[in-house]
């Protein structure tokens, strides 16, 4: 494949359905505010005494480079500590988050060259192109990504307690070893955030709305229509990328056929959008862990 092309492949944006740009602009404020809630849920989950324990851990292997024994065995001393009391506190907890970091991958593109960038990978795959898949599928996500980086407590305690000995016997290499590979054992999880489904769920709370509202405007009717479509798109694009499965999306589509009867020709009413609403949040709840 000529140098580009895979880029090319993916980049190019086209506005439909109808006013798709603009309709997913009118959501954006709300997804940011849903993202940022699944933001502040994940660093409220971090540990004090684990960031703690983290910060002693790194301060010793730095005490030792310097050959500073005393101050390593107290920085040592003070992260066992820390770690003890959350043992305490949660006996059954297998991971102490202690940081999270935070990317977005917004894929402005079209549902046909996902697709399109799809059927490259597959084909790169085939004639054996590894790399040359690997480069397309890397750029077939739109997402925000909350990364926590993990003390696994199973382990990181007693590996930290084994190198006290070390210290005392003199054994200051392997002392630094044994910690550089403690720390080497820390555990990142990700957490994904669907931007395609957050987008249409936010769609469809505005659909709800119009759809409640009697004698609509034909104005309203628009909009209303464009959103559903709108929405419907969105899901597309999330079912290509991969969120979730294919048996999700048949469910939500049939949901969008049925809503689109209800409302067609003006008629009202409220609860028309409760299911569909209901299965996308199971389905965020699945794929956001």
């Amino acid at each position: 494949m000529p140098d580009g092309q895979a880029e090319t492949a993916i980049s190019a944006i086209t506005v439909t359905p109808k006013d798709r740009k603009i309709v997913t602009e009118s959501v954006d404020k709300d997804i940011d505010t849903e993202s940022v809630e699944k933001i502040a849920e994940k660093r409220k989950k971090i540990i004090e005494e684990a960031v703690v324990a983290l910060s002693e851990t790194r301060k010793a292997l730095r005490a030792l480079d310097e050959e500073k024994t005393e101050e390593a065995l107290a920085a040592l001393e003070k992260a066992t500590g820390k770690l003890e009391l959350i043992l305490a506190r949660q006996p059954d907890l297998a991971l102490a988050p202690t940081d999270m970091a935070v990317t977005t991958l917004d894929l402005l593109t079209t549902l046909e060259n996902i697709m399109k960038a799809k059927d490259q990978a597959r084909n790169a795959l085939e004639d054996g192109d590894v790399q040359e898949a690997r480069a397309l599928l890397s750029k077939l996500g739109s997402e925000i990504v909350i990364q926590v980086t993990n003390i696994p407590l199973a382990t990181y305690p007693n590996a930290i307690k084994a190198v006290t000995p070390l210290i005392d016997k003199g054994r200051l290499e392997e002392a630094k070893v044994a910690l550089a590979a403690a720390l080497n054992t820390l555990v990142v999880t990700e957490h994904v955030i669907p931007l395609p489904v957050l987008r249409a769920s936010a769609m469809l709370a505005s659909a709800d709305e119009l759809a409640e509202q009697e004698n609509r405007t034909d104005d309203d009717n628009e909009k209303l229509a464009n959103l559903i479509e709108n929405a419907r798109y969105q899901l597309k694009m999330a079912e290509a990328l991969g969120y979730g499965d294919d048996s999700d999306y048949k469910g939500f589509y049939e949901q969008l056929d049925l809503i689109e009867r209800k409302t067609e020709g003006g008629k009202s009413g409220k609860g028309f959008f409760d299911d569909i609403q209901g299965s996308i949040e199971k389905l965020k709840k699945s794929l956001y862990k």
